[in-house]
């Protein structure tokens, strides 16, 4: 039987990487070897790990301001983070409100003396929240004028530069988190992978509230995954057949390519949820960061490379390498196994 405990470990405070690191590429990289002992890299080093062939698979999914910190017309606080927009002219969210049994359905919460947002049904979710940015304004430029970037809680620090919670080849406008592993790529890294015969291709995948929940079941195969949107382009899935190995970046885009190969769709919603003994059949590598503990992000990981991942977490954590969104990352090959 699996159990919430199979995927627990002891993280530390002080291992949470609270800054990102400068330049990106610099960040390092434990790279699994099988039962031979992982190499301690760094990203920068990328075009002598992968090989000729090689594809990378990256979301380009854009991280908007989605963390509205509000207040109601009584003067009580209250915060918005938006998840995904629900209509074409994203006026109207599912959204994590606070404080959310207290808000009243058609409140309205305010920046200043200026309506922001008006609160509405919970969604069938249950703890989520349909929304509507109100007024006159562009909700692009509402974003840009009231909202933040929503950064994990986790992370206490403010970031000085916004760019530094995007990746540089974000495109797609719609997540409230980034895809976390494509932070340590440059457009230099890119151009000296190219050279070595590794490419690139991208999905979009908007990164959901599975990134900010963790399990609350003791079988964390009864937990309830909520879907997200993806799209996987035909000339991605094309290279991808003609590829030798399909390196993902990050989770997301491990889940976007194997929902797309399990539904037989380009695009559409997933509620995949990938845990051991699942049957893989687009991704081969995989980049990805250190996840918190107890969470579905690390049972991908166990489902990837089996139970070796505790060894590699642990390494890690003993040689001081930083953990989670702005910290350093694995490079894992699930052929190993």
């Amino acid at each position: 039987m699996v159990r919430i405990d199979d995927f627990d470990y002891e993280l530390p405070d002080e291992r949470i990487a609270q800054t990102p690191i400068e330049p990106r590429d610099a960040a390092r990289l434990l790279v699994d070897r099988g039962s031979a002992a992982p190499e301690h890299r760094h990203v920068h080093e990328l075009p002598d790990l992968l090989r000729e062939g090689d594809l990378l698979v990256l979301n380009e999914t854009r991280v908007i301001p989605a963390r509205l910190r509000l207040h109601r017309a009584t003067g009580g606080s209250a915060e918005v983070l938006l998840l995904e927009p629900w209509d074409a002219d994203r006026r109207t969210w599912d959204a994590l409100v606070r404080p959310g049994g207290k808000l009243r359905v058609g409140e309205l919460l305010y920046a200043g003396d200026t309506a922001v947002v008006r609160v509405g049904e919970r969604t069938p979710a249950g703890d989520t929240f349909w929304v509507e940015l109100v007024g006159d304004d562009d909700p692009v430029v509402l974003l840009d004028r009231h909202g933040e970037m929503p950064l994990p809680p986790y992370i206490g620090e403010r970031l000085t530069d916004p760019d530094r919670y995007q990746t540089v080849f974000a495109r797609e406008p719609g997540s409230a988190a980034a895809p976390t592993a494509g932070l340590h790529f440059t457009s230099e890294l890119f151009e000296r992978l190219a050279a070595v015969g590794v490419s690139s291709a991208t999905v979009e995948l908007v990164v959901g509230l599975d990134t900010f929940q963790p399990i609350s079941t003791d079988d964390p195969l009864l937990h309830p995954m909520h879907t997200e949107r993806y799209r996987v382009p035909p000339e991605t899935m094309a290279a991808c057949e003609n590829a030798s190995r399909v390196v993902a970046v990050g989770t997301t885009a491990v889940r976007a390519l194997e929902s797309a190969a399990r539904s037989g769709g380009l695009s559409g919603r997933t509620d995949l949820f990938i845990h051991r003994g699942f049957d893989w059949q687009m991704v081969d590598v995989m980049m990805t960061n250190f996840h918190l503990p107890k969470t579905t992000l690390l049972m991908m990981i166990d489902a990837f490379v089996g139970p070796r991942w505790r060894a590699l977490y642990e390494m890690a954590l003993a040689d001081d390498y930083r953990f989670l969104s702005f910290g350093d990352a694995t490079l894992l090959d699930r052929h190993l196994s």
